[in-house]
């Protein structure tokens, strides 16, 4: 039996590539404190429906840790998208996975999820508007 994990296992867990999960994780404002949160989930739906994909699980992570891998709901679409249940995740913008000050955290997550055959779409409308997505 192959590792969860193992080379021989990302090979045979192929991710569909219109299920989606959309992961939040937003800086709360003191003014509006889930205003960002609810923004990034609408846009994330509206720019799936969009794209033809369709949203498996939303998940989400209060802001303010920068390393991804220490996040309750990262390791959660790390766990999806190793079951194969996810082709696609979803994030407003890039600091959504790690913030700017840490991009060595974020190219490590992105590099980890092409690893695995899985794109990474962004959702607010700038970067949307351009592809949305990392190559």
């Amino acid at each position: 039996m192959t590792e969860p994990g193992t080379p021989q296992a990302r090979l045979t867990t192929r991710p569909d590539p219109a299920a989606a999960v959309l992961y939040v994780c937003a800086e709360r404002s003191l003014m509006t404190p889930g205003l960002a949160a609810e923004r990034a989930e609408e846009e994330g739906k509206s720019l799936a429906e969009a794209c033809g994909l369709t949203i498996t699980e939303v998940v989400t992570d209060p802001y303010g840790e920068p390393d991804p891998c220490n996040r309750e709901g990262w390791a959660r679409v790390r766990t999806l998208v190793e079951s194969g249940a996810a082709g696609v995740v979803i994030v407003r913008w890039p600091s959504s996975i790690a913030p700017d000050h840490s991009p060595d955290l974020r190219h490590r997550e992105i590099g980890w999820l092409q690893e695995r055959g899985v794109r990474l779409r962004y959702s607010w409308a700038p970067l949307a508007s351009t592809g949305g997505e990392t190559k």
